[in-house]
């Protein structure tokens, strides 16, 4: 039941879960990666709204911690329904970040038969990248990150992780003397050398915090586009190499195999309030516009998936 889904301005929805605590209307259109399936209560993974702030949810297993009810004096919100909660009610980080640390209280509710465990992250056009964590220590606000964010452990190890890689430059290294011999580089991309290569979320976090430093910017927004592209790619499970135990699959799962992969990959741009995708099978970038979809007085979706397409060149 995933799919891109736009949620107009005026959408009605259950913050604290199905028909829990009160009915709220959003106040921002916001469109991304999420399902209708909930009655009353859509749901976003990640999207943007037509003020520019984006934010999506990952993985936090292990770590994720709830209180079993939410605070008397504070709005119940139920974590998946957070990224929609502040998509609809926020136009930034700052205001996104107050709500959260004064207004609302998460809650172990179950959603669909399980209470998930997630982390956020939040960014808008001021190019500040807010990761929010709830742990055993209660619901934790890191402002100004690194701009990187993955799965568990939390947003604080990683960052201190990245000191095991200090060495790591764009550049190559000189090769050594040994014997009273100099060696000369056959290769390049030795200023690399050390950096991880598995698909582990430590090794993720430091790739893509490397690449985040040093990868060249578009030009434009196609350009930039097509290379963050690029980038994901570098973080992306590929089918096959990260097995899992076989679940039992929802009651809308279908074609479920016991592997991690990268279902698709998203850019959001905050200038153009753009949605790009990409899916596993298709890797050619579709998006959708909000200033178009604001036309759109109803929920709409538009099917995530898509079969590869080949484009033949010839004379």
């Amino acid at each position: 039941g995933t799919a891109v889904t736009w949620l107009p301005a005026g959408t009605a929805y259950f913050p604290g879960g199905q028909e829990a605590g009160p009915r709220l209307r959003a106040r921002y259109g916001a469109a991304g990666v999420g399902s209708l399936l909930i009655p009353g209560t859509p749901v976003l993974f990640e999207g943007i709204n037509d003020r520019g702030l984006m934010g999506g949810q990952l993985n936090y297993r292990e770590f994720a911690r709830y209180p079993e009810r939410p605070a008397a004096d504070r709005l119940p919100l139920a974590p998946p329904f957070l990224v929609g909660h502040v998509l609809s009610q926020c136009a930034s980080v700052e205001e996104a970040a107050r709500m959260l640390a004064e207004e609302v209280s998460l809650a172990a509710v179950p959603v669909l038969g399980a209470v998930p465990t997630l982390h956020w992250a939040f960014s808008d056009a001021t190019g500040e990248m807010m990761v929010v964590e709830p742990d055993a220590g209660g619901l934790r606000i890191y402002r100004n990150t690194l701009g990187v964010m993955t799965n568990s452990p939390g947003y604080p190890w990683h960052r201190t992780n990245l000191l095991n890689y200090t060495g790591i430059q764009p550049g190559d290294r000189e090769g050594p003397e040994l014997d009273g011999a100099g060696l000369s580089p056959c290769f390049s991309g030795s200023g690399a050398q050390g950096l991880p290569g598995d698909w582990s979320s430590p090794s993720r976090f430091v790739r893509l915090a490397f690449l985040r430093q040093y990868a060249v910017k578009g030009r434009d927004e196609a350009q930039g586009t097509a290379y963050l592209f690029r980038l994901l790619q570098i973080a992306a499970f590929p089918l096959g190499m990260v097995r899992v135990p076989q679940t039992a699959a929802a009651a809308h799962d279908t074609g479920v195999v016991p592997y991690d992969y990268t279902l698709y990959s998203c850019v959001l741009c905050a200038e153009s309030r753009r949605f790009y995708w990409t899916t596993y099978e298709d890797q050619s970038p579709r998006y959708v516009e909000l200033d178009r979809l604001a036309l759109c007085r109803e929920p709409v979706e538009f099917p995530l998936e898509g079969g590869p397409e080949f484009r033949l060149l010839d004379r």
